[in-house]
């Protein structure tokens, strides 16, 4: 089951290495404590999370811009927990999430013991379609930055996963080639098969076991990786 002739290996890093939903919980129980102690965090969260999941999708197509994406998650979410709130107290809460996000760095499970192995092994590298600056933060403060070659981000890169230009601009940055290179992310569309599509093998870190096609090569731990690579 081992995958022969690999040499560089991409990961994505929100949702895969950086466990998003922990973080942002911690980050959002912080700013409500603070500002809007009657918020309940359990059920703000609870309808933050797809919300925001379908906010990203629609950015990741550039069908919203990055200053919707931020508004639109905060405001969908408080409507659906009925609370009401300024456009003014959404926008001091969007800059405070993007400020404080990178504090809270918990990893998923197995990360560092993953990295230290596939590190003697392969150059590793990240394509992210986070944010450059809030994304460089949560790298460098997680003790992930020694583990990697290269990061590109869909602002250096122009575009975002799964746009097959992005996946081109960070083999040319890492020096390495599709025919030797894998990709491992939790998004199907933007990782896996945007992968797939220009001819990177890739894995599909399904920590939710969603069914997904046969054809499909998928892990639900970080540590499972050793069976591919």
């Amino acid at each position: 089951m081992k995958i022969e002739n690999i040499k560089d290996v991409f990961f994505d890093l929100d949702h895969t290495l950086w466990d998003f939903e922990k973080n942002s919980e911690l980050t959002f129980a912080k700013i409500f404590a603070e500002k809007h102690p009657e918020i309940a965090v359990g059920d703000f969260i609870e309808k933050y999370v797809p919300i925001n999941q379908a906010c990203w999708q629609l950015y990741q197509y550039d069908k919203i811009t990055h200053e919707e994406l931020r508004y639109n998650r905060l405001k969908q979410s408080f409507d659906a927990i009925e609370y009401e709130i300024s456009d003014e107290a959404i926008a001091v809460i969007a800059q405070d999430y993007i400020d404080m996000l990178p504090d809270n760095n918990h990893l998923f499970e197995g990360a560092f013991e993953i990295l230290d192995y596939l590190k003697e092994k392969y150059q590793l590298h990240i394509i992210t379609n986070g944010f450059a600056d809030v994304q460089d933060r949560k790298i460098k403060n997680s003790r992930l930055e020694h583990y990697f070659v290269s990061v590109t981000n869909s602002e250096t890169a122009g575009v975002k996963k799964p746009n097959p230009i992005i996946f081109e601009h960070a083999l040319r940055v890492a020096n390495a080639t599709k025919e030797q290179s894998i990709m491992i992310g939790d998004s199907l569309d933007a990782d896996v098969e945007g992968a797939l599509e220009i001819g990177l093998e890739a894995i599909f870190f399904n920590e939710n076991q969603l069914q997904t096609a046969a054809h499909i090569k998928q892990v639900s731990h970080l540590l499972e990786l050793k069976k591919y690579l």
